[in-house]
């Protein structure tokens, strides 16, 4: 399971993706940037707090434990409650970055202008949405959007209950789902690809903003299936089977080379982080923000996500600098 950064890496770019935006409630006077990740003029103390998406968690976690072994005494903790849950906490004021698997609904960026919050928008790293079995499924490997929302849709908790009803040639196995729950950003993207309706899904399943707890439900199932961010297939591969999807120009199973290139469709998606302007006030934070953008490139690689391009990157420190102005 996935509890700390995993080792193997997975290198790669991404073209452009998307216009990353500065998106400001009020105004606000921010220290100056300085050159490197981390600040070395001072030893660091303090706390650096992020919650959200499960998906996005093994990159900031990854990033939280490089970042102690440069400034110890800065506590950083990462919590994962989905990024509905996240972005509740980042209105509240609880936390200082949301990790969020979707952009900020019009409804979290109302409440944030209310809030008078300002924050910046991060993509971090891109994702290959997966969809699993379990190991001893010897009858798909591949399924088709229309399969998946055969599956999924919100009626098919009435009539498709065994693998059959999806394929008449496939056994009449009992079919266990296992998916995220509604606080989660993979849901509301998932259903929304799957479905063509953000939320509307089958109710009658396995629900967890846990993506462990999923692993373990599929791996324990003969007539399981799931799905969830990549990086939880990378860490598990022995414990579940992959399955490729069709998105309509035949089967692609999400791997660096599909999911940088978009033929991993309609299940890539970039990830982000939501920073609180206000919270780079603390140089702890500043210091950790910084390092998190320098490094988050090769730390994505190594749990299991695609990074972005140089030119993303480059855009993201550049939205840094302008913020701090």
């Amino acid at each position: 399971m996935i509890s700390s950064r995993k080792t193997h890496h997975h290198a790669g770019l991404l073209g452009a993706l998307l216009t990353i935006l500065v998106v400001g409630c009020s105004s606000s006077t921010m220290p100056t940037a300085s050159s490197s990740g981390a600040e070395s003029d001072a030893v660091l103390t303090g706390a650096v707090r992020i919650h959200g998406s499960s998906t996005v968690f093994p990159v900031s976690q990854a990033v939280a434990e490089e970042f102690s072994e440069v400034s110890p005494k800065v506590k950083v903790s990462v919590g994962s409650a989905g990024t509905s849950g996240g972005m509740k906490k980042f209105v509240a004021g609880e936390i200082d970055i949301c990790d969020a698997s979707r952009k900020m609904k019009e409804t979290e960026h109302e409440k944030c202008v209310a809030a008078e919050i300002e924050f910046i928008e991060f993509t971090v790293a891109i994702d290959g949405l997966s969809v699993v079995v379990n190991p001893k499924n010897d009858w798909v490997d591949c399924l088709t959007v229309e399969q998946l929302k055969t599956i999924w849709r919100p009626e098919s908790g009435e009539t498709v209950m065994k693998w059959s009803d999806v394929n008449p040639e496939w056994p009449e196995e009992p079919l266990k789902l296992y998916g995220p729950g509604t606080d989660s950003g993979t849901f509301d993207y998932f259903t929304k690809a799957i479905n063509g309706e953000e939320r509307a899904s089958r109710a009658d399943y396995t629900a967890s903003e846990n993506d462990n707890q999923l692993v373990r439900g599929v791996a324990s199932d003969k007539g399981g299936l799931g799905y969830f961010g990549y990086a939880y297939y990378a860490e598990n591969k022995d414990q579940l089977k992959l399955l490729a999807v069709d998105g309509g120009g035949g089967c692609v199973a999400p791997d660096e080379t599909t999911v940088r290139d978009g033929s991993y469709k309609p299940l890539s998606r970039p990830l982000f982080i939501y920073v609180r302007k206000s919270s780079l006030k603390r140089p702890e934070m500043l210091a950790f923000v910084k390092f998190y953008l320098e490094h988050v490139g090769r730390l994505a690689g190594d749990v299991g996500y695609v990074p972005v391009s140089d030119e993303v990157a480059k855009q993201n420190k550049e939205l840094l600098k302008t913020a701090l102005q």
